[in-house]
């Protein structure tokens, strides 16, 4: 028997699943701007067993990526891929980029 003040999983319906092309224009602008500071690159992809779109980071002291970002609700979180630990939640794509390295000037936006 279902109560109608408990949310079922099929009520629940994720604010924001993919990377949109804004996002992916920004992200290209961002490693390039960030290539003399130990970016080598970045993709987006879905993993298997996740439901939205994933930024994976690498850097060059890595083989493996070493950042990732994915949205969550209305925010962004940045993990450190290497060691699946969350490192920080923020308000736009561009913040949660910034933090793995701040190479963009604080003008150039992509989308919330």
């Amino acid at each position: 028997m279902t109560h109608p003040d408990r949310c079922t999983s099929s009520n629940v319906v994720p604010l924001r699943l993919g990377i949109l092309p804004r996002h992916r224009d920004y992200l290209m602008r961002w490693l390039e701007a960030g290539m003399r500071m130990g970016l080598c690159d970045a993709d987006v992809c879905r993993e298997d067993n996740r439901l939205f779109d994933m930024v994976l980071v690498w850097v060059r002291e890595n083989a493996d990526p070493a950042y990732g970002v994915h949205p969550e609700g209305m925010r962004w979180v940045l993990t450190d891929h290497l060691r699946d630990h969350r490192l920080g939640t923020f308000a736009t794509f561009e913040a949660a980029l910034q933090a793995i390295r701040p190479v963009m000037p604080a003008g150039a936006i992509a989308a919330a």
